[in-house]
């Protein structure tokens, strides 16, 4: 049973990955998302932040919605108004948030892009955080 779910979750990997290979998801620099944060009039955007809720509690960007990578294809509902908007994805280093990307990509997300570095590239810069 055990080898069986491993083989749906597999060919279900694949096909995602087949369905987007054409589409690439843009990256977006920290000096970038701290232009969108500080401007008054951006273009509505949001920081999908995949990290764990206890990774989220001690800190995180300004404005960020929490949803954990594992979550992602169950909490859709909740993402669904953010279809057509800039989703600016990270994660700590960049692996989950890929994993969430793909999720997001199979299911119609038009604009996202990735935070290049992610939380530790954001927190080697020396950004602001909300702990």
């Amino acid at each position: 049973m055990k080898s069986l779910q491993f083989v749906i979750l597999v060919s279900a990997l694949c096909i995602t990955m087949l369905c987007n290979a054409g589409q690439e998801v843009k990256q977006l620099s920290q000096t970038q998302v701290l232009s969108l944060l500080n401007a008054p009039k951006a273009e509505p955007f949001v920081i999908l932040d995949v990290r764990s809720p206890e990774e989220f509690a001690q800190g995180h960007i300004k404005g960020a919605l929490n949803i954990s990578h594992d979550q992602i294809a169950q909490q859709l509902n909740q993402l669904e108004q953010y279809k057509d908007t800039i989703v600016v994805v990270h994660c700590r280093s960049g692996r989950r948030a890929q994993v969430a990307e793909s999720v997001l990509l199979a299911n119609g997300f038009s604009k996202l892009h990735h935070l290049t570095g992610d939380y530790n590239g954001w927190v080697a810069a020396d950004l602001p955080l909300v702990k």
